[in-house]
Parts: structure tokens; sequence; C-alpha cells
């Protein structure tokens, strides 16, 4: 099975343990203007490294973000830990009602699969995506700058982070507290590494950097030069279980050709019906009743719509499907929706409410909202190792980039 090891990594040594306003989201969430917010927090903020600007001098911005780290690590921006640790992580938070939850899971180097090998499952099916970003920053920076997301189908492992000696917090802008801390004990860094090697691991959020970490350790091993750390991927690690998770869905944004009435499109396989004003309270009470009838939310300028799936439509459309797979609203809008709407494009967001003032706001013409997936069901996939389709699960939330980084030198 995989091996999970502790490394030295880099972080930074600020006066205070408070990291607010050197963190960022991951970069793939961060849009422009939280990208100039975080920029303006403090000159060492993570999102130059992570979203590097343009050069105005010569030079590409990923050449710019590996001076940028040179030069923070050369200042005592940031600096190595003595030795090599494993890094507990907890982020504790309000659920979506109103329950204070938490996630803990760790941090280590996850060694990065052969060919062949399944210790490490894709949790979904991916998106085609350009990788080339992250791969040119990759080769530039030659660090992993936030962890991939895994979870662990053994038992355990919460347990062994109990004593984590705390490092650094933070409370993000969602009111989410972050806390990095070290797991030092040799005797639990090895029983750490046990239990995640024990079982399979289910990627759960990074499919795309873990992708591009395979192609680039591939890409040394054709020139001749070994991996070394290269053959590893910074990875937050958190049971499976449901007290740890907390899985949001994600919702479709969509551009269909003018004149195409989205509703008319669907009603040979849908039951639509008209669920009111498009309101914060509306976008509420629909996500309530398609929770209860297993339907889609319809979001268009005419206002809210429940969409029922017809019960022999959905059956013969996702009988070759594994159980909890087609039981996730994203595998109906695949086998349903999509086909009824050739040419539009797709965009995916995971706050319900933002995507219906979208529409609103005329910025797309339509979505689509699901409802999220069980933790139970997410196991049940992963067991039997089968895929969720595209873009189903959102864990939430993620966390900071900027707690630790990791070299690969």
């Amino acid at each position: 099975m995989a091996d999970f090891s502790p490394f030295a990594g880099v972080r930074y040594r600020s006066a205070s343990t408070d990291l607010a306003a050197l963190v960022a989201p991951p970069y793939d969430v961060i849009d422009d203007e939280q990208r100039a917010a975080l920029e303006a927090a403090d000159e060492h903020n993570a999102v130059r490294l992570i979203l590097p600007r343009d050069a105005s001098v010569e030079g590409d911005r990923y050449a710019r973000a590996a001076q940028t780290f040179a030069e923070w690590r050369a200042s005592g921006v940031l600096a190595p830990d003595p030795a090599p640790r494993l890094y507990a992580y907890r982020m504790e938070f309000t659920g979506p009602h109103g329950d204070r939850r938490h996630t803990r899971g760790v941090i280590g180097a996850l060694s990065l699969p052969e060919p062949g090998d399944d210790d490490v499952l894709p949790h979904e099916r991916t998106l085609p995506k350009a990788k080339s970003d992250r791969l040119a920053l990759l080769r530039a920076m030659r660090v992993n700058v936030d962890p991939i997301w895994g979870l662990t189908l053994g038992s355990g492992l919460t347990a062994l982070l109990e004593h984590a000696a705390p490092l650094a917090a933070c409370v993000d802008p969602e009111g989410v507290r972050h806390e990095i801390a070290a797991v030092d004990d040799p005797e639990t860094i090895a029983a750490i590494g046990r239990v995640v090697g024990a079982a399979p691991l289910v990627l759960a959020d990074g499919h795309h950097r873990f992708e591009t970490a395979l192609n680039y350790r591939d890409e040394l091993r054709s020139a001749g030069v070994a991996p070394g750390g290269a053959a590893a991927i910074m990875t937050f690690v958190v049971e499976l279980a449901d007290d740890e998770l907390c899985i949001e869905p994600i919702h479709r944004l969509v551009e269909a050709p003018s004149g195409i009435d989205v509703r008319a499109r669907l009603a040979d396989a849908f039951d639509v019906r008209d669920a009111g004003a498009n309101t914060p309270d509306g976008v509420d009470a629909l996500q309530a009743a398609m929770r209860a009838e297993h339907a889609l939310g319809l979001v268009d300028l005419r206002g809210l719509a429940l969409a029922v799936p017809h019960a022999d439509a959905r059956a013969a459309a996702l009988a070759r499907e594994h159980p909890a797979v087609a039981a996730t609203d994203t595998a109906v809008i695949e086998a349903l929706v999509v086909p009824r709407l050739p040419n539009a494009t797709w965009q995916y967001r995971h706050d319900a409410r933002d995507v219906a003032a979208l529409v609103d706001k005329r910025v797309a013409g339509a979505a689509i909202l699901c409802s999220p997936v069980s933790v139970a069901a997410t196991r049940a996939a992963a067991v039997d190792r089968v895929r969720m389709p595209q873009k189903t699960t959102f864990f939430w939330p993620k966390p900071r980039t900027g707690m630790v980084f990791r070299t690969l030198d």
C-alpha cells in the first residue's frame, strides 16, 4: 500500500501564530477580487506563490513565484522545520444546519503510485482540463504549495492526532478556524503510516494536481533524472467518517443557445413544477423540496422550479450505474439533462444562493441545483472502487494554502 511519510515542512516564521493575513484558499476557488484582497492583506500572502502575476520584468510568472519563494526563505519569512514530522490539521466550523462541526486529519508526503497500482483511488470522473499551469508552477518552484485531500477507508487515524502540539492557527473569512500542529513522536508517526497504508486512499480533492504530480515524476524519469521528492505529494488525509466530513453539492450554471426554454426541454423526462420567486428564502425552500422528492432544482429567468425525474426515465438511463452513483443528482444531470441541452456551456459553483443570484443578475441563463451526497454513499462507491460523476462532491471547508509547504529538494 501507499507510503505516507513525514517531511520537514517550510512554514511562516511570523512573530504571531495567527496566519490569517498570510494564508489563502486553494488556487482554483480564488476569483480576481479575492486575489487582490489577499495580495493587499500582506505582502507575503501565499496567493503570490499559487497565483503569481505576470512579471513586468524579464521572465514568466512561474519563475517569479520560484524567485519569491526563494527570497522569502532567504529573508527568514519562511523557514524549514528542523526535522521531518507529520502535521495534524484541524478545522472547526458551523455546518449547513447550524451545528458545530470539525474535520481532523494529518498532512504528510504520500508516495505516488506506479502504473498498475491501486493504492490511490480517484473519487470522481474528471473533466478535461489543462494541467499545464500547475505543471509549469511545479517545474519552476519544485514545491508542493498546497495539499491534495485523501480519504482513508481505515480506522483509528483521528485518535492518533489527539496529542499533537499546536504550531499556528487562523480564522478564515467564512468563520472556519484552522489549526496546524506537530506530530513528532516516532511511534505515533509510524502508527499513522500503518493506518494510512493499510487501505486504499480515496482522492477527494486535487485530482488534477495529483495527475500533474504523476506527470512531473514521469517527466523526470524520462529525462534520466531521479525524481527524489517528486516521487511523493503533500496530502491531507482524513478518515472517511460521518463526524469528520461535510460534503456539499456542486451546482451547475447553464448557458443554453438563445431561445432555448430549459423547462420545456426537460418536460419529457421530468415533472417540472413552479416553485416561486428567486429569493434566498425561496432557494432554501426549494432545496428542502429537492431532498424530500429526490428532485433537481431549476433556476431560470422565470424564477424557481422543482424538476422531479420520471421514475421510468431515470431507471432506464441509469440502469448500468452502481447504486451509489445512480442515486446522485449529478448522474441524473449527465443522463437526462445534458443530452436535452446540446450546445449548452456549463460552469460549477457550490453555493446555491450565489448560483441563483447569478441567474437573477442575468450572468447565466439558468442553473441546475443538486442535493449533497452522503458520506455513506461516498464510502459505498469507494469500497466498490467506482467513480462518482464529475463535480459531484464539494468537501468543505478547504485547508488553507500556506499553513505548510513541502519542497521537493
